[in-house]
């Protein structure tokens, strides 16, 4: 299971109401589990045919958190200290920050929005999908590259 299936399956317990998460694939179990009193959340990986392993099940675990806390030191601080409502995008894509290859962006960080207003494409299926802000406030942060493909569910943008 790849770094970036499993930073989202955390994004996902983090921002649901559910307190555990076990998900196998193939040979690949993960079990993330939101902590009850300090807010952490433990990622378990481990080879599905190997349960009386623990030491290597332990190894994986710390592999695991360092690489989950990878990104987030190589961004910086800023974008953890943000608070805001996300647009996720509502299918899967292509995002795009402008109407036309070479045109102003639609949206940039610091601008203010209102519910309904376009701030971005996302191309499916050779159809060009206006993204509206579904509230109104300022842009605090943009977290897709423009022309990156994006999945249902994927946060787009932070609202502030």
């Amino acid at each position: 299971m790849d770094l970036r299936k499993l930073k989202k399956l955390i994004d996902l317990v983090e921002e649901s109401g559910i307190a555990e998460l076990e998900i196998t694939e193939g040979e690949e179990k993960v079990r993330i589990v939101k902590g009850g009193s300090g807010g952490k959340e433990v990622v378990v990986l481990s080879p599905h045919t190997t349960p009386a392993s623990p030491p290597s099940a332990q190894a994986v675990t710390l592999l695991a958190a360092s690489a989950a806390s990878t990104p987030a030191s190589a961004q910086g601080e800023a974008p953890t200290a943000l608070e805001g409502h996300i647009v996720k995008s509502p299918m899967v894509g292509t995002f795009y920050r402008s109407g036309s290859p070479g045109a102003k962006p639609l949206v940039e960080v610091g601008d203010t929005v209102k519910a309904g207003q376009g701030i971005c494409i996302i191309e499916a299926m050779k159809l060009m999908n206006e993204i509206e802000a579904d509230k109104d406030g300022v842009i605090k942060a943009i977290m897709v590259e423009n022309g990156q493909p994006v999945e249902y569910g994927e946060s787009l943008m932070m609202i502030g």
